[in-house]
């Protein structure tokens, strides 16, 4: 998927194909934002920035690794998907098949569950080392690195409703309590961090 035009990507998702769906443009979101990261941290040299030229080295570092993982998080989700939906169409003639048929539907919700997940928490560690940065950057681009916040906290937010939706066909309490309780913290704690740094950001706009 990364390697068609914006222009396919987005004819492909505006079709009627259940992939690439709603967790793939989640990871696409937590793309763009560590793309604006790294553009950040680039921008942030010369002299005027000497001290924090390292800083700034493994920041681009960083968020081109999330850009790959990034990649890899879509790929996974349509792989959840196809592997769920391959699971609903085992047989079910028969109590043993049903039993098999069973055991790979909730193999396969989980898997749906979990991907998005991983990338919720992954998401919100960028956002995290982004934080950090807040007050090194060049001015110049700060309004980036504010857009780089809302587009990672916009992939945890969709990667969220991916997870909630997923849900419902666990049927194990334990794991289904445990992602929804993991979900809900990284939600919460992805909007707050969103809106402390983007006051932070503000306030260097004047």
């Amino acid at each position: 998927m990364f390697d068609q035009t914006i222009r396919q990507f987005l004819q492909v998702s505006a079709s009627s194909a259940p992939t690439p769906g709603g967790g793939s443009i989640a990871a696409l979101s937590a793309a763009l934002g560590a793309s604006m990261g790294s553009m950040v941290a680039n921008i942030t040299s010369g002299p005027k920035f000497e001290s924090v030229r390292q800083h700034m080295a493994d920041i681009v570092v960083l968020m081109q690794s999330a850009m790959l993982e990034a990649e890899s998080f879509l790929k996974k989700d349509m792989e959840s998907f196809n592997g769920y939906m391959a699971a609903l169409g085992l047989p079910k003639g028969n109590d043993e098949e049903k039993k098999m048929r069973s055991l790979a539907l909730q193999k396969a919700a989980v898997q749906a569950a979990s991907v998005p997940l991983h990338l919720m928490k992954r998401s919100l560690e960028i956002m995290s080392a982004l934080d950090k940065i807040t007050e090194e950057v060049n001015k110049n681009v700060i309004s980036d690195l504010g857009i780089a916040l809302i587009m990672l906290n916009a992939a945890v937010q969709s990667a969220w409703i991916t997870v909630e939706i997923n849900l419902g066909s666990i049927k194990d309490a334990g794991v289904r309590s445990s992602f929804q309780e993991t979900g809900a913290e990284l939600s919460s704690q992805s909007n707050e961090m969103k809106l402390l740094v983007l006051q932070k950001i503000k306030e260097k706009l004047v």
